[in-house]
């Protein structure tokens, strides 16, 4: 009986020297357990598309280039002793990448069902759209709708910022960026595709020069497609291609994930718009925390609740620290979001001990 590893082992004696397909590029951050899980299910579930596999590790301290290196010596491993955050990650990666279209995949997910096969060969039927992705769902497979979104604008964010999307998840109109109401069960063009599983013709990549560096995560995906869009790309999804991804695995603190939202929603906000939409939006994106402040604080001393007060918590630290999000990704930002500065990177072939069962029901997102 062969397994998997070994299954991907032949193919690339038999492909060794052969241009891939797709270069399946995966950022890890402290997410070890996932990050081997997700390779696995990668090896387990892509059977018709040539591929190579390139990981690149943004200084994680959880042992996971050790990990990768140990399991799956045929896995591209690039060890970064700096986090340069998704965009840059992904950018270094694209460079050493020999596929003819590249599948930005985050570590906390698994693949199902043959879904990178299944989301090739769509694109293969449907190339002019530059940039295809899935759909993602959760690990008791209900849906996950963070696959896709539509862009930012003053309705949005002001539906955002008064509480009427979370009011009105399924509506159209008061959810317009997380297209209420669809479950993602159809073929459909979007503004955006999410990174968490993106597929884009290499040619498109780099006339794109692929993401903008300045956002160092959250954005830059928005950006891209934008930026696609305007060169003629259309985003599109295909429920096809259906993958699970548990979301929050790099950044299990809440105020802290915030944070880094915003600071690429605004970096977003300030790359395509005019000024004055620039200087409404930002206006709005401030007082969405002073609302939710004053509403979780003011429910909290009411009901005694804890939960409220955690939420209120929460909130007051991200206004607290809004030098490092109110102007988008910033120097003061990104030295806070990198951890360490050190800037050296090594190349290496690699991965680890498997990891534990708790892998499948732990739910978090990728840094």
């Amino acid at each position: 009986m062969v397994d998997a590893a070994g299954k991907f082992e032949m193919r690339d004696a038999i492909y060794r020297g052969a241009e891939p397909d797709i270069s399946i590029v995966i950022v890890s951050y402290n997410t070890r357990v996932m990050t081997l899980e997700c390779i696995r299910s990668v090896l387990a579930q892509t059977t018709t598309v040539l591929y190579e596999i390139i990981v690149f590790d943004n200084a994680s301290t959880d042992g996971s280039p050790e990990a990768i290196r140990a399991n799956f010596p045929q896995v591209e491993l690039i060890a970064s002793q700096e986090n340069l955050g998704f965009a840059g990650a992904n950018n270094m990666a694209a460079m050493r990448a020999r596929g003819r279209r590249f599948l930005l995949l985050n570590p906390d997910t698994l693949i199902l069902n043959h879904a990178i096969d299944r989301l090739n060969e769509f694109a293969d039927a449907n190339p002019r759209f530059g940039i295809w992705g899935g759909r993602t769902v959760l690990s008791d497979g209900s849906l996950n709708p963070g696959s896709c979104w539509g862009d930012a604008t003053l309705w949005s964010i002001f539906c955002l910022a008064t509480g009427l999307t979370n009011l009105k998840r399924n509506s159209a109109v008061f959810n317009p960026e997380g297209y209420g109401g669809w479950k993602r069960d159809s073929i459909r063009a979007v503004d955006i595709v999410t990174g968490c599983f993106l597929l884009i013709d290499r040619e498109l990549w780099e006339q794109l020069d692929g993401f903008d560096p300045d956002f160092f995560m959250y954005g830059e995906e928005a950006d891209l497609c934008r930026r696609a869009r305007k060169l003629g790309a259309c985003p599109t999804i295909t429920p096809a291609a259906t993958i699970i991804h548990y979301g929050g695995s790099s950044e299990p603190d809440q105020a802290e994930y915030r944070i880094k939202v915003f600071a690429g929603r605004i970096t977003l906000l300030r790359r395509h718009h005019s000024a004055a939409t620039i200087l409404a939006g930002k206006i709005l994106y401030m007082m969405l925390p002073v609302l939710r402040l004053l509403a979780y604080g003011t429910a909290g001393v009411v009901s005694g609740r804890n939960d409220f007060r955690e939420k209120a918590r929460i909130w007051r630290h991200f206004w607290q620290h809004r030098q490092r999000w109110v102007n988008g990704w910033s120097d003061v930002g990104v030295r806070s979001a990198r951890g360490n500065l050190r800037n050296n990177v090594s190349n290496e072939t690699g991965a680890a001990e498997h990891p534990s069962e708790d892998a499948l029901s732990r739910s978090r997102h990728q840094g």
